[in-house]
Order: structure tokens, then sequence, then C-alpha cells
């Protein structure tokens, strides 16, 4: 016989709002260990640098916290479940909220940081190249945006889907430019390398023609395609970036990882292809909920029937 959720206590799992909000809390947690690696390079020379660390061993637990308290499921004010006590709702919207916000600051302090160090004494392009990642604290102002999304927005409407793949787009867009600046420092040695660059740009040009062009079936099933290719360009990365590390003389392991290529980065790939098929996939559910509407009424707003509203209830009330 098989096995089948029941879906007003598990329904919850079944969507992709829980499952952006558990990609939110795993990468703010994850960019603790990513940032204190990268900052262990200088040994932490400015206290500012312990920061961004501080904040996602700090943000992580709060968001995970909020769950429990408020639901799997976080929700604009106005949507909360009417089940769950007003408090609780009000808690884990008021903690959502102040993380969402702090994470978009840190992102922001970052990249003027980041850019402070050498580029803002001569804008040069190579300056540029050669100063610290100025794009990677934007990792924070994104997920940031992603966390504010799902309080802000109600999810069961194509808004919201539509502003998961936006967020998968930029995030395309910055991994290009990391991808770029990262390997032009050693002048694209290996041909490989460009590997990285071409299918960044190719991912945030197929999320991009998403969003504009909307209701394209056959485009979105491309860029379905497209996203788990980039999968596979994750891990063909982290094998090379492990594989040279390991391959070059040095004293220690840890030395030939904490100076060599960054492990960790490839990984982004295989991260940010997840949420760009997570908004594919709330776009694909808004659909199947959403009558056939003639053309000149497509710009109605979108209007939840009272059965997907209480699914929705039932599943944060559990």
């Amino acid at each position: 016989m098989p096995l089948r959720l029941n879906k007003e206590k598990w329904g919850w799992l079944t969507g992709p709002l829980f499952w952006v909000e558990l990609f939110a809390i795993g990468n703010i947690g994850f960019l603790a260990v990513d940032v204190a690696v990268a900052h262990a390079i200088n040994a932490f020379a400015h206290k500012a640098e312990y920061v961004p660390v501080a904040f996602s061993l700090a943000a992580a637990p709060l968001l995970a916290l909020a769950m429990l308290i408020g639901g799997p499921l976080p929700a604009p004010r106005g949507l909360w479940p009417s089940k769950t006590p007003r408090w609780r709702a009000r808690t884990a919207w008021t903690i959502g909220v102040l993380v969402g916000c702090g994470s978009i600051l840190v992102g922001l302090a970052g990249l003027f940081f980041h850019l402070d160090s050498v580029f803002f004494e001569e804008q040069t392009l190579r300056n540029l190249v050669y100063t610290a990642p100025f794009a990677a604290p934007l990792a924070y102002t994104g997920l940031g945006f992603l966390v504010l999304l799902s309080r802000m927005v109600d999810a069961r409407g194509p808004e919201w889907a539509g502003w998961v793949v936006v967020l998968a787009a930029g995030g395309w867009a910055g991994n290009f430019v990391l991808s770029l600046a990262d390997h032009a420092q050693n002048g694209f040695f290996y041909p490989t390398e460009w590997i990285g660059v071409v299918s960044s740009a190719l991912a945030f040009g197929f999320l991009t023609a998403v969003v504009v062009v909307r209701d394209n079936r056959p485009l979105r099933f491309t860029a379905l395609g497209v996203m788990v290719v980039q999968l596979v360009v994750g891990l063909l990365g982290f094998y090379l970036h492990v594989h040279g590390n390991l391959a070059k003389p040095t004293a220690s392991v840890w030395e030939s990882f904490l100076y060599g290529a960054p492990a960790f980065a490839p990984l982004l790939f295989d991260d940010l292809a997840l949420l760009g098929l997570l908004g594919l996939w709330a776009q694909a559910r808004v659909d199947l909920r959403t009558p056939c509407v003639p053309p000149a009424d497509r710009g109605a707003e979108y209007k939840p029937d009272a059965q997907a509203r209480d699914g929705i209830t039932s599943a944060n009330s559990n």
C-alpha cells in the first residue's frame, strides 16, 4: 500500500514555501563557515570581519525558532493562521523581519568594506579584480530579501513565485561576476575556468526570460533543464578546486585550502540552481491553481480560493 502524507497535518512539506524558508536558514547558517574561512586568510585583521560570522550564528537559529513558534510556513500580516495564538504569530513574524533586515544591512556593509579595501583608492579594473570579492557579501542581502519576501507577499500568488525567480536570477548575476573576477586573477590559466562564467550567464539569462515572458511553459521547462545542468557544473567545479588544492605542495592540507582555490565557491552553482528550481516549482503550482483566463483579464489581481487559504491555515496550525 503506497505511503501517503496526511495533507492536513503534513501538507506544508509538499509546497515550495517551507523549502524556500529552509533554504534561507541553511544558507545563512552555512555562510558562517564560508566567511570564517575566507576571513581567516588575513587572520581577521579587522574586527568588523567577525560581524557576518556572528550574525549567521545568531540568525539561523532565530529563524528556526520562529518556525517553531509560529509554524513551518511564514505568512504576511493579515494572513496569519487563525488557529495559531496571535502573540506567537506576531513574534515569529517580527523575528523573521528583523533577521531579514539585518541580513540586508550586513550584506550592504560588507560590499562597502570589500570595495573600500583597494577599489575606492583608485578606480581601476585591476583593483576591482584583485580587491576582496566585492559581490560576495551580497549573498546576505539576497537571503535577507528572501526572508522578507515570505513575510510581505502571499506565497500562494504569482507575485511570490515570480520574486523567488527574480532573486535566483540576481544570485546568478552575482555568481557571474564572482566567477569572472576570481578566475581573472590567474588569467584563466585553465580553459575549464570559463565553464563557470558561461554557465552563470546562461542561468541568469534563462531565469530573466522566465520572469519577462510569463506563461511560457516551454521556456520554463528549458530553464528547468538549465538549472539541472548547473547542479553538475557545481559538483565538477568543487572537484576541480579540491583536486587542485590537494595537488599543490604546501606545509599542510589546511594551508592548501586556505590559500588555494575556494573549495566551497563552486557549490554556489548548486545552491542557486536549487533556488531557481524552487521558484520554477512555485510558478508551476500557481499555473495549476489558476484557471485559464482570457488575455485581457490576465492583469487582474490574484485571489486564492477559500480551499487553498484553508489549506495553508491548517498547515501552520499543525
